[in-house]
């Protein structure tokens, strides 16, 4: 480790997910002096539907329209989910936050502050979200009304099939059709990253309002896989839509997906201009507690490239894939720290067949899925005497104990909220 680079920072951001991206952007409005070290790859993943509660309870499959009253019943029915620990004020601004962050950067959003939104899935299938990108929009009114509608389609994409949705929907919506076509100056298997690209040309963009223009017919509106550029996505949506004369929208495509990639070229690309230091594609290789001075990290990919040196740090590392959380045959463990995993009820920790149902869909969920660290009300992680294990570590997002994000709806939100709520913490308690 001789000739190691060191640098010095008051806040280490673990993660480059959206909990860690989210983190990131709140410590740097904040003026933190903030570095962010994540094996970015996560956001690839992500629909880019921001969600902050669909679904409780889950074994109910309640879907709430209004997601705020929904929290209302989550956090009396669950005191210990984390959005319990969080105060609605702040949780909009967090929200708002993210959101006129993204529009500063040309990906604007669209939601009803105090309603869900309905939109088509790639699967035909119909999710509840808070807020949606402004490509997406038209969509809503188009499945509302249920008006004249054309898919497109494309020879050779996979993760994305308009008869697949117009036959899950048909019966709610007879005039909704699809057309298979073919990409231009593409042949094979496409792929959504190369389509994206192209469709930034020009050229390409004429070609392809040829080849849509006569399927129009009666149509009213048009969905379009989001292949609608990766960098300039307003540009080529309104483009598009002036030259087809139709309102346009995009529907997400399986991961992973160029609506993901957005939000993560937005992140990667603002965050340092803002003074983030990033250093994505690196790995926290070992952590250290230095008492009142703070943190020491090695950072590389195998071997260490980098010693950080933090005042103190957020844990945005995630779950599983992410690398926050590792299993081994007795036990689940914090990957950094090796900080104590809440897995209740007890007897799971000594038995792992008793982290699993025997159905993949049990309404109940996985007993897995809410493992976590358990935080005090400031979202620091709990040591095994249940004290906050490091005065300055905190923890957000899909890390935390006694929430199901995927089954509720919610790991959108729960990455914006508990990111904005650990950095205020960590602002706090530095400045107090």
């Amino acid at each position: 480790m001789d000739n190691v680079p060191e640098i010095h920072c008051d806040l280490l951001v673990i993660g480059s997910g959206m909990t860690g991206m989210a983190a990131s952007l709140f410590a740097a409005n904040r003026e933190i002096d903030t570095v962010q070290v994540g094996l970015a790859g996560e956001l690839g993943f992500a629909s880019g539907f921001l969600d902050l509660l669909g679904v409780h309870p889950i074994e109910e499959g309640h879907i709430w329209d209004r997601p705020w009253d929904g929290l209302d019943a989550l956090v009396k029915n669950c005191p210990r989910h984390p959005y319990a620990r969080l105060d609605k004020k702040d949780m909009r601004a967090a929200l708002s936050g993210f959101t006129s962050f993204l529009e500063i950067n040309g990906l604007p959003y669209h939601l009803v502050p105090d309603r869900n939104i309905k939109m088509i899935t790639p699967a035909g299938t119909i999710k509840t979200t808070y807020a949606i990108p402004i490509t997406v929009k038209n969509g809503i009114r188009a499945l509302a009304e249920k008006a004249p509608c054309l898919i497109v389609d494309f020879h050779g994409l996979k993760g994305f099939s308009g008869r697949q949705i117009v036959e899950t929907l048909k019966k709610t919506w007879p005039e909704l059709i699809t057309r298979r076509i073919s990409f231009p100056d593409g042949t094979g298997e496409l792929f959504p990253e190369r389509m994206a690209f192209s469709i930034e040309q020009p050229e390409c963009r004429a070609e392809l309002v040829d080849v849509i223009i006569p399927h129009l017919n009666q149509v009213r509106y048009v969905g379009l896989p989001a292949v609608l550029g990766l960098y300039r996505p307003m540009m080529v949506f309104d483009d598009l839509q002036r030259r087809l004369n139709r309102p346009l929208f995009e529907i997400p495509t399986m991961s992973p997906s160029i609506s993901g990639l957005r939000l993560k070229n937005i992140f990667e690309q603002a965050l340092p201009r803002q003074g983030v230091r990033t250093y994505y594609q690196h790995k926290i290789l070992s952590a250290g507690y230095r008492d009142s001075r703070g943190f020491r990290f090695d950072v590389g990919r195998e071997q260490p490239m980098l010693t950080i040196f933090s005042k103190g740090a957020i844990l945005a590392s995630g779950r599983f894939i992410g690398g926050g959380l590792t299993a081994d045959r007795k036990q689940v463990r914090e990957a950094i720290f090796d900080l104590p995993v809440h897995q209740t009820p007890v007897h799971l920790t000594e038995n792992r067949s008793g982290w699993h149902r025997k159905s993949f869909l049990d309404p109940k969920g996985h007993p897995i899925n809410r493992f976590g660290l358990a935080t005090d009300h400031q979202f620091r992680p709990l040591g095994t005497n249940g004290t906050p294990a490091y005065p300055m570590l905190f923890a957000a997002g899909s890390i935390l104990a006694h929430q199901d994000w995927i089954r509720e709806k919610c790991g959108t939100g729960l990455a914006i909220t508990t990111a904005y709520a650990a950095v205020k913490a960590w602002y706090r308690l530095k400045n107090r």
